[in-house]
């Protein structure tokens, strides 16, 4: 192996190896894979260019393109052109994975699970980092400054991840550059394309060669102290890629909260994004579909800073499900089954459920919380295109009932009706000033939600998030704020009036499609209070204007209930969830279950606007096939056309016909292998060329008469002009061709290594430019009047 072979080499392992601290992140290692698959494909296209050879940025650019071809292979395959070619709609697919990839970031703790936008950022991250590595230590030929991506990568990795700085993986990170210095120490002194240069470099190396040892040395041990610093330097930087405050993981180790999403952050996400992506679908034997809420978590501890789950134990899920909490054989209920299909794009690592449940039917690997009656994915599972089956209740108690509930004691109380010492009294005060005319807790309840859907509030999916003790305060100033904010204010001042509360994340009903299932949008995402009475256990309340249905229960005592709120359009969102979410790429086609992804899609509007009619598209298929054939045909079609200048007469031969034919002949023995060299002597470049090109009769009796030509034309006095140079310069490539394998010729008719002059003229052509531009402005400035101090 070349010493540049081996260079390439390392940095491609380099980039793996400080790419191996990424790992902790995520609870799967799929994507290391592809990314080692890429960085060794995107290497492998580096070195080749780098033979041909082509100049430094054109070795970079093909890198780049090339990179970016195999992820629209990976990631946007259905949006392609031809399933290869990024065009607009891949494009477009690649920057909405790439944005769901960021939200996901924030809404996930680690280990996160690998969404497909989670394994674009993974993947395009090592691999923007991988090409960055091996320009920087291969293509410009300087290892040492490749330690700083590598430090990028590390210190991702190293702040985020749970602990600061994890030494296993910064030492192979480590180890991974320090392989990579000593590559470069061994190759210091090769040389892959300096053409038409000074001389080559002394193979002895004197004592030149330590200084740049030295400076590696110290960029070295400066980028590794830097690697240990950083992370712990980064505090915003915490425990996870969100600090989930305590919600827990659910990482399977016997207890579980909310699992790793942090679901306040995800509601509001949910709500704002731009389209209504369709995330479950349901059918369910109900025959009231507005009850049919689907809740995921439970929030339930209040520290003043945020409601979070508490840390509860779980259990492998029972067959039957134990009888709701506070629950009495007098509430009547009716038992309904539910048939839940979830997209493949829809990560999360809570099961979607209706309230309370009864029994679930699952696969995977799911525990089941009873406190909070959750299931909770463990060792990374996820709903991403699961199908399951709940049975559940559908309660419908009494207001008689509920009036009549005693007030709770023992453990629900003391843990459901605490509030921070730092909750503003004005909470309490407004509790009591709304409650003032109540008898008993249920009228209490009621009167809270009535307030906040009497008109006085308004409903805005941009206001600012939050349900600490600040945010409540500020909601009931303001009187402007989503769910998130109605449902955490409702249950802090229902404790305050020693109501047990807390509060739900889920999804409301959805929309009914045409047959007959429901389908469930980002936008449906909700929140609301649940509340606890003695006898009837955790019920619903809907305090959300414009949102939801308000259960029948709580508008027995108010005239007309939620649906006399004032028909006034919230700001920041529409005043229902629409009608038809619309279906993601990742539909199934075979095997729905329940679903159709088909008919969803045409509820959803059909085509879309920017798509190609048929004409057009066969004008790009054209043009497609036209590149295709062009891009083979492009260098021998060039490499003619130069030839035919240098050899014919007229234009092109500035320099004269003797040196014309002599550039085309060292530029024919360069695409047969040998490289030319300025710095020497004609005589002594032919002899080159001879021996290199194992030239012999009259192709080596041709190279001698060229170089005598050249002599002539340098050295002599007067010199005279020279017949048949176009002759002789068709023998020696004759002979270089006959002398030359199979592939060396193809490879000097389709890859001419002399192309790298395009690159090189044009590289000269933009200086030039430049330094005309320059100076004119130069010019300029110097006329224009100068302002005296």
């Amino acid at each position: 192996m070349s010493g540049r072979a081996r260079l390439t080499v390392c940095a491609a392992l380099a980039t793996m190896m400080a790419a191996f601290s990424l790992l902790p992140l995520t609870d799967g290692s799929g994507w290391y894979g592809r990314a080692l698959f890429v960085v060794v494909l995107q290497s492998a296209v580096g070195a080749g260019a780098r033979r041909v050879p082509l100049a430094r940025p054109l070795t970079v650019l093909v890198q780049a393109v090339v990179s970016l071809l195999v992820l629209t292979v990976m990631f946007a395959s259905d949006q392609a052109l031809g399933g290869l070619l990024p065009g607009p709609g891949a494009l477009r697919h690649l920057g909405q994975v790439l944005q769901d990839g960021m939200n996901d970031v924030s809404d996930f703790s680690i280990p996160a699970p690998v969404t497909p936008g989670i394994r674009l950022l993974l993947v395009g991250g090592v691999l923007v980092v991988g090409l960055a590595v091996d320009a920087i230590a291969v293509t410009y030929n300087t290892s040492a400054p490749a330690g700083l991506p590598l430090l990028a990568l590390y210190s991702v990795a190293g702040g985020l991840y749970d602990g600061g700085t994890a030494w296993p993986y910064f030492l192979v990170a480590a180890a991974g550059y320090l392989i990579l210095l000593l590559a470069e120490g061994r190759d210091r002194l090769s040389r892959w394309g300096r053409v038409f240069g000074g001389p080559a470099g002394r193979p002895g190396g004197g004592g030149g060669a330590s200084a740049p040892v030295r400076t590696g040395r110290r960029i070295g041990v400066m980028a590794l102290g830097i690697a240990l610093v950083a992370p712990a330097a980064l505090p915003s930087l915490g425990s996870g890629l969100l600090d989930t405050s305590g919600s827990g993981s659910g990482s399977g180790s016997g207890r579980g909260g909310g699992g790793s999403v942090n679901l306040v952050a995800a509601l509001q996400d949910n709500l704002n994004q731009p389209d209504d992506r369709e995330v479950l679908t349901y059918r369910t034997d109900s025959t009231d579909a507005s009850g049919m809420y689907l809740r995921i978590a439970a929030l339930d501890k209040f520290d003043g800073k945020a409601w979070t789950p508490s840390d509860f134990d779980t259990e492998d899920i029972p067959a039957r499900l134990p009888q709701p909490q506070g629950q009495s054989p007098d509430v009547k209920y009716t038992v309904v089954s539910t048939q839940v299909r979830a997209d493949r794009d829809y990560v999360q690592g809570l099961l979607p459920m209706p309230y309370p449940a009864l029994s679930v039917q699952t696969p995977g690997n799911w525990k089941y919380q009873p406190e909070g009656r959750m299931v909770i994915g463990q060792g990374g599972q996820t709903t991403s295109d699961l199908r399951y089956v709940v049975t559940s209740e559908q309660i419908a108690p009494t207001a008689a009932q509920l009036a009549a509930a005693p007030p709770a004691t023992g453990r629900i109380a003391r843990e459901y009706e605490q509030v921070p010492g730092s909750l503003p009294p004005v909470v309490a005060q407004t509790a009591l000033n709304v409650t003032r005319d109540a008898t008993n807790d249920y009228q209490r309840a009621v009167d809270l939600q009535r307030y906040f859907t009497s008109g006085e509030f308004v409903y805005n999916t941009q206001a600012k998030a939050g349900t600490g003790v600040d945010a409540i305060a500020r909601f009931l100033q303001t009187k402007e704020g989503f769910c998130v904010h109605f449902a955490f204010t409702m249950a802090a001042m229902a404790r305050t009036l020693h109501i047990p509360a807390r509060v739900a994340i889920g999804f409301t009903t959805g929309a009914q499609q045409a047959d007959g299932t429901m389908s469930v949008g980002l936008k449906d995402a909700h929140a609301w209070p649940e509340l606890y009475f003695e006898g009837i256990g955790w019920t619903r309340f809907e305090p959300t204007p414009y949102r939801g249905t308000a259960p029948s229960y709580t508008q027995d005592s108010v005239t007309g209930g939620g649906s006399d709120t004032p028909d006034v359009a919230p700001k920041g969102s529409t005043a229902t969830p629409s009608a038809a979410p619309q279906t993601t790429d990742s539909c199934a086609p075979v095997d729905r279950g329940v679903g159709d992804c088909g008919q969803a899609a045409a509820a959803g509007g059909g085509s879309s606007g920017g798509g190609f009619g048929s004409a057009g598209k066969i004008a790009l298929w054209v043009l497609l096939a036209l590149l295709v054939l062009a891009i083979p045909a492009g260098p021998p079609l060039w490499r003619s056309r130069v030839r035919a200048r240098r050899l014919g007469g007229g234009r092109g031969r500035a320099e004269g016909p003797t040196l014309s034919a002599w550039r085309e002949v060292l530029d024919t023995g360069w695409d047969y292998g040998v490289l030319p060299d300025d710095a020497q002597t004609p005589r002594r470049a032919m002899a080159r060329l001879v021996a290199e090109g194992r030239l012999t009769g009259e192709a080596a009796a041709s190279a001698s008469a060229l170089a005598t030509a050249v002599e002539q034309t340098l050295y002599a006095p007067h010199p005279r002009p020279v017949a048949g140079l176009a002759a002789e310069v068709h023998r020696v490539r004759e002979g270089l061709r006959a002398a030359a394998s199979r592939r060396t010729r193809l490879r000097a008719v389709f890859l001419p290594r002399s192309a790298a002059r395009v690159g090189w003229a044009v590289s000269a052509r933009w200086s030039a430019f430049t330094a005309r531009a320059s100076a004119r402005v130069q010019r300029v400035t110097a006329r224009l009047p100068r302002t005296s101090s």
